[in-house]
């Protein structure tokens, strides 16, 4: 049982860092500095909320989320872990891990001296983990709150030997409407289409969405930016540590059948992942870490 009057006896800070159940009986950490607002789910290490003061929100939130155990968040920055999609042998094992299905440890939250709020949460192996997934291993999540929002998956072998892991920070933009948008830095970038079922290259400057959209790009470490037109603002999606981006939109149909999604939503979200998959599978020998972050923020 997390007890929510310690964390803020040890975390918080006046005036810019507190804990909150903001939804259900889930435990929050919500920021608010001089530079934007934020919000960080205890269960998932799940960043639901990230706002700069001179715009609107920048992350999406599915309004049908399921805010309880058991059930994944929808929307905001997902954390997959220590597989991405579904499990590879065993279609009973939760979709994309089970990471975001679990509380993670409040380690430090520090107010830093450029005025942003710096944030470690960690999972480490136990008796559950191992229901899962067998290896011994420590991962953190560090959230860096600012002018930009910072998101690192940082993970460890604790174990004796080595083991293999794929992820992705799992990230939901908001925006004015999905036929307002083009996505630029994916020119000339192999893809593998999972709704079409195939290999390719983009070939032009921007992707604009125009259907429902899967789509894999890989040995990439370029900087995306989604530029909504109506909105008035490029919102730049850099990363490191990771060689793939996915680009999802669930079109009408799929979105449809979701039950933590309106049948509209498709129109007004994207999502611009940092993955480590396909040809970019984490092999870690023991003691070894693999940091994977992405960077969000406007562009000037």
């Amino acid at each position: 049982m997390i007890d929510i009057e310690e964390l803020e006896d040890k975390f918080s800070i006046e005036g810019e860092v507190g804990f909150a159940e903001l939804e259900n009986d889930l435990i929050f950490i919500t920021v608010s500095n001089k530079y934007a607002d934020a919000d960080i789910c205890l269960y998932g290490a799940h960043i639901t909320n990230f706002k700069p003061h001179r715009t609107m929100e920048i992350l999406w939130m599915s309004p049908e989320s399921n805010f309880q155990e058991g059930s994944p968040i929808r929307g905001g920055i997902p954390v997959c872990f220590p597989w991405f999609g579904p499990h590879k042998t065993d279609s009973d094992k939760p979709m994309h891990g089970f990471a975001r299905l679990m509380y993670w440890d409040v380690l430090e939250v520090t107010a830093q001296p450029t005025g942003e709020t710096f944030v470690r949460l960690q999972l480490c192996s136990s008796e559950e983990t191992m229901e899962y997934w067998p290896p011994n291993f420590c991962a953190e999540m560090i959230i860096v709150v600012g002018k930009t929002l910072s998101a690192t998956l940082k993970v460890t072998n604790t174990s004796s030997e080595p083991f293999e892991y794929t992820s992705a920070l799992h990230s939901y933009f908001s925006l004015s409407a999905i036929e307002n948008i083009t996505i630029e830095g994916l020119q000339n970038t192999k893809y593998i289409d999972q709704v079409e079922s195939g290999d390719f290259v983009q070939e032009l400057p921007a992707l604009e969405i125009q259907k429902a959209e899967t789509r894999h790009y890989y040995d990439t470490d370029a900087t995306c930016v989604i530029n909504d037109s109506i909105y008035g603002r490029r919102i730049s999606v850099a990363k490191s540590g990771s060689k793939i981006t996915t680009v999802w939109n669930p079109g009408e149909e799929a979105c449809s059948k979701m039950d933590d999604l309106p049948d509209d939503a498709y129109h007004t979200f994207v999502c611009v992942e940092t993955v480590n998959a396909f040809n970019d599978v984490i092999k870690l020998a023991p003691g070894e870490t693999h940091e994977t972050s992405t960077k969000i923020g406007l562009e000037e």
